[in-house]
């Protein structure tokens, strides 16, 4: 069976070399067809590809694309059974993929599945949350939740009270690890490339449930997810801005 992975990069050449040697060495017995998009980076990433990956399918953008259209470059490119869209800030474990695609065949009606994360210290990592709504939203952006954490609002978007022992649906799960059937593509479409970044995989997860399939959270998949790598380069002023006017076109689009 084929898996097709699309790794969406910028400036993080350290933790892709850790993630593709992840993939190597627990690529099983799959067929893997992996894409690294990499985003105009500036720290050396497309020497390290063509010197230490020179059989990994490889695209250097000339400018930064976006999370959203960085991947669809790969996904259109994808010809495996399942795409796997994974953040390069990833580690998968032995057991990872096998486990996703014994899932994903004895629940057909599942379009996404999202797996287990754990920090590098092995805690858990919170990844799924419901849908989102204004208010919350907007008190997250006004850093609310710093002062009053526990404001019922926020805790029923973040799903606190979500059990990650158990296997569920889920409205959104994280992007860090999405492992997508082939044919919900051509049921939804690609993500939507108006979301530069933030939103885009929330608003993909909301089209999946509405085309008639479900999103699940699987927890007998594993990964480390170091977490926010390309994010954390950025100014906090200019990610809260993004994180804003891209939720803003997510209600606009989906409704409040």
């Amino acid at each position: 069976m084929k898996i097709s992975i699309v790794i969406v990069s910028w400036n993080v050449k350290d933790w892709l070399k850790k993630c593709l040697e992840s993939l190597i060495k627990y690529g099983e017995d799959f067929d893997l067809e992996i894409f690294v998009i990499d985003n105009a980076s500036d720290d050396g990433t497309t020497w390290m590809m063509k010197n230490d990956f020179p059989e990994i399918n490889f695209t250097p953008n000339k400018d930064n694309a976006g999370f959203a259209k960085a991947n669809n470059q790969g996904i259109r490119r994808a010809t495996g059974d399942y795409v796997l869209l994974l953040n390069p800030d990833t580690e998968i474990f032995a057991g990872t993929l096998a486990n996703s695609v014994k899932f994903m065949e004895e629940n057909k009606d599942c379009g996404i599945m999202g797996c287990r994360m754990v920090y590098r210290n092995g805690t858990l990592q919170p990844s799924v949350r419901r849908f989102p709504h204004f208010w919350p939203v907007l008190l997250m952006f006004l850093k609310v939740p710093k002062i009053f954490p526990k404001l019922k609002a926020i805790q029923k978007y973040l799903a606190t009270d979500f059990d990650y022992e158990k296997t569920q649906p889920a409205d959104q799960v994280m992007g860090a690890y999405m492992f997508v059937r082939q044919e919900i593509f051509n049921k939804t479409g690609m993500l939507d490339e108006d979301f530069f970044v933030w939103f885009e995989e929330v608003d993909f997860c909301k089209r999946v449930w509405n085309a008639g399939y479900k999103v699940m959270y699987f927890p007998g998949a594993k990964i480390i997810h170091h977490g926010g790598q390309s994010f954390g380069q950025q100014q906090m002023v200019k990610n809260q801005w993004n994180f804003f006017t891209s939720a803003w076109k997510y209600f606009r689009k989906n409704g409040i």
